[in-house]
């Protein structure tokens, strides 16, 4: 499992932007740069109590805001994934986190697994079960039953990805003899498991995790939270040495405020050590694929220095 270098491509604004360029130019220029991964977010639709992503018995973050109002722009993951698909080589690509519940699993399989193809199997499916509760009932679906429902949906995507003959068989969803092709390139769609160490979240993550996304207090301390994860995923009786992790490098500023490359990847021997494998930072590149290019590059270079690559 070799480190990988993640950055955020911002595919929202809180204001219409009229025009996206910048977003894929960035893309462009990261992988022309070497960055490992590019990840995006979701939310299909927004309520108007923005406040309860601050409470985390929702699934929220303590003490966290929303980015955008609820008329920010925000483009769909999966699309935006698909057009940077096309205009890149080599960056894996990944939402972190998709509301995969909120989409009709049998489309979600067939849209994971044709942009796996297209991008000659670069998809990363990072999924959670998210804190809105507006999004579920607009999707007329109930929110309470929202890990069931993933579940029921990642069951359903790994069925029709591993098996010839895809047969399900859930509370909610059965069917049997069922073909869908093309399947992904490396035979499924890794699939990154985001959420608390909590039993739900583990069991989720021990049965169809190829990597886990820690939130709240596990991702604050990530290596506490890697232990416990570990832990928690050994008593489902799997192996968990081979699960990915992600976890956020914290950018060190300057007097100025200025990012500074060298104490910012001073950070990440610590968190690979921990066994964090997904190490992303919160970057804001100059316009243009050139000047962003020529920005990242540096960060790539102190990074692969760091990590030992």
């Amino acid at each position: 499992m070799k480190p990988r270098l993640s950055i955020h491509l911002v595919n929202f604004a809180a204001e219409p932007p009229g025009e996206w360029q910048r977003l894929f130019d960035l893309a462009v220029a990261a992988d022309r740069a070497g960055i490992g991964r590019l990840v995006v977010s979701d939310h299909v639709a927004y309520g108007e109590r923005l406040d309860r992503y601050g409470d985390p018995a929702l699934g929220g973050l303590a003490g966290g805001r929303q980015p955008t109002g609820p008329d920010g722009a925000w483009l769909e993951p999966l699309t935006v994934l698909a057009m940077v698909g096309a205009l890149t080589e080599q960056v894996r690509l990944c939402p972190m986190i998709l509301l995969a519940a909120l989409r009709r699993p049998i489309v979600l399989a067939k849209t994971a697994a044709t942009i796996d193809v297209l991008t000659g199997g670069r998809l990363d499916l990072g999924v959670g079960v998210g804190w809105q509760e507006e999004e579920y009932e607009a999707a007329g679906l109930d929110f309470a039953a929202r890990g069931r429902l993933l579940d029921q949906t990642l069951e359903t995507c790994h069925a029709l990805w591993t098996q010839e003959r895809a047969s399900v068989s859930t509370p909610e969803l059965s069917f049997e003899g069922i073909h869908q092709m093309p399947k992904p390139t490396a035979g499924t769609v890794p699939v990154w498991v985001s959420g608390t160490v909590n039993r739900r979240s583990m069991a989720r993550l021990a049965r169809f995790g190829s990597g886990w996304i820690p939130w709240g207090p596990d991702a604050a301390d990530i290596a506490s939270g890697i232990d416990k994860m570990r832990e928690a995923v050994a008593a489902t009786g799997r192996d968990p040495s081979g699960i990915e992790v992600a976890a956020n490098v914290r950018l060190a500023r300057d007097e100025r405020g200025e990012p500074q490359i060298g104490p910012t990847m001073a950070a990440v021997p610590e968190l690979i050590a921990a066994g964090a494998t997904d190490l992303r930072v919160h970057l804001q590149s100059p316009p243009g694929v050139d000047q962003a290019a020529e920005y990242l590059a540096p960060w790539v270079e102190a990074f692969e220095a760091a990590a030992g690559a």
